[in-house]
């Protein structure tokens, strides 16, 4: 058996990475909101951006904290299985930002007045600018991997260096300056950038490591990331230029409801809805991986029973044939035998193969093993460009068997030809034979059971199939979609 096997690459010869559809779109989008709120509060001074609401202020604050807490723990869900960097850095900075949302408002509550402007405001904006910090490195470390050691020893020096921090803060909470000395406008009507330069710093270095972020994960997205990455890159635009708008209205007072506040909750929506399809897909991949396992039992347990006894009753059939001197009965079982190991290898090449796998690899195999069997010549000439679904791609092979099978058994062809190709009008698929070929108008053919079943193949892709052959010029089974 010889085959012979060429590919014709889509126009311009190269093929192009998988991109993750509305990634960029999305983080587009993103930007244009924060850049669109920035714009309106710094060139609009008749509109108010603040607002006196403690109740509204504290739902918010809890509502973004519970979000950062589910996305932690997906990732550490998936930092398990994965053990990349990536996830560690995002959900140890996810987890600093819910507790500086749920312990803020109630550590600010409990500290005394001068208190409150220092270490009051220090510690959030602290940890805040390192969790930023944080979702800028994840965004740069793409898909390291970390052994076991390496992930022990990271998570606990992300543990000690957060201790250390917080405790270094009140321990010198007495020496920190006054982060903000503005009091709590009675109206937010223009931009008030006042506070100590350290703080005005911490804010632009947060707003800037998150705006990075976001063009970090977007590329990444870009290049085929997870559900998670392609929404963490508008996430964490809305998160940045909610920093600029503190930078603008410091939020100093928990019961100050300011323009930065709302641009925060919808960038953690945006992470909300980036968890909710990341587990939806995990939970779809799960399913697949488990169909696949059972597909692939199936097929086991096909190649290990049925193949078996099917071969052992073609051997014997064939020592009666050769005893019976080709009795027209006993030939009979041997094309019932050849017809049931071919259905039989079919099955089980189905449901052992991988459900992504190209359609001219799959083409080009059923073609092949056909082949094989009878020691016959089969050239293959295939489209790279064609697209198939799965249910189209296994009825395709399924009518490339069918139709190599027929002209191997029955016209005695030396060569077939299977050709695939697009064309202005869909996809075709031809194979030609050079064998007897047949008369389409006998009855032992036209209603044979190997021609109506490629023919409802077809109607299935939604397409057609046209059979034409003459007696002595060969078969040519032409399949359109």
């Amino acid at each position: 058996m010889v085959a012979t096997y060429s590919a014709r690459m889509p126009v311009g010869g190269t093929t192009s990475r998988t991109t993750t559809p509305g990634a960029p779109v999305l983080t587009a989008a993103g930007w244009a909101v924060g850049v669109g709120c920035t714009a309106i509060i710094l060139g609009t001074p008749y509109l108010r951006f603040g607002y006196h609401s403690p109740e509204l202020h504290l739902v918010l604050d809890s509502v973004d904290a519970c979000i950062a807490l589910l996305l932690a723990y997906l990732l550490i869900g998936r930092l398990r299985r994965t053990q990349r960097l990536q996830d560690l850095l995002l959900a140890v900075g996810l987890v600093l930002l819910a507790l500086v949302g749920l312990c803020a408002a109630l550590v600010v509550h409990r500290l005394a007045g001068d208190d409150r402007q220092t270490v009051g405001v220090w510690l959030p904006v602290v940890v805040r600018t390192v969790a930023s910090g944080l979702f800028v490195a994840a965004a740069l470390t793409a898909h390291r991997q970390l052994s076991h050691q390496q992930l022990r020893r990271g998570t606990g020096v992300a543990v000690a260096a957060t201790a250390a921090t917080v405790v270094l803060l009140w321990v010198a909470r007495d020496s920190l300056p006054v982060a903000v000395t503005a009091t709590p406008p009675e109206s937010a009507q223009r931009p008030v950038i006042d506070g100590h330069p350290a703080f005005l710093l911490a804010q632009a270095f947060s707003a800037s490591c998150l705006l990075l972020a976001s063009l970090g994960f977007m590329r990444q997205a870009r290049a085929g990331g997870e559900e998670v990455v392609r929404w963490l890159g508008p996430g964490c635009a809305l998160l940045g230029f909610a920093r600029v708008n503190y930078l603008l209205f410091p939020s100093l007072y928990s019961g100050w409801f300011y323009t930065g506040d709302l641009l925060r909750t919808a960038g953690y929506a945006c992470l909300l809805v980036g968890a909710a399809r990341e587990i939806t897909s995990y939970w779809a991949a799960r399913a697949d991986v488990a169909v696949v396992e059972d597909r692939r039992r199936l097929a086991r347990e096909l190649h290990d029973g049925v193949v078996q006894e099917l071969s052992w009753i073609k051997s014997e059939a064939r020592v009666l044939s050769r005893a019976a001197d080709g009795a027209p009965t006993v030939q009979s079982i041997l094309d019932a035998s050849d017809r049931a190991l071919d259905e039989a290898r079919a099955a089980v090449d189905a449901l052992g193969r991988d459900v992504d796998e190209p359609l001219g690899y799959a083409l080009h195999r059923a073609a092949r093993d056909v082949a094989e069997r009878h020691g016959a010549r089969v050239v293959v000439e295939l489209d790279d460009s064609v697209r198939a679904d799965q249910h189209q791609r296994h009825g395709l092979a399924r009518i490339v068997r069918e139709a190599v099978g027929n002209a191997l058994r029955h016209g005695g062809a030396e060569c077939v030809r299977v050709t695939l190709e697009a064309t202005t009008v869909g996809n075709r698929l031809v194979v030609q034979d050079d064998g007897r070929g047949f008369d389409l108008g006998s009855t032992a053919y036209g209603d044979g059971y190997g021609l109506t079943s490629m023919r409802e193949r077809a109607q299935r892709l939604p397409g057609t199939c046209v059979v034409r052959s003459t007696p002595g010029s060969g078969t040519t089974v032409e399949v359109t979609w």
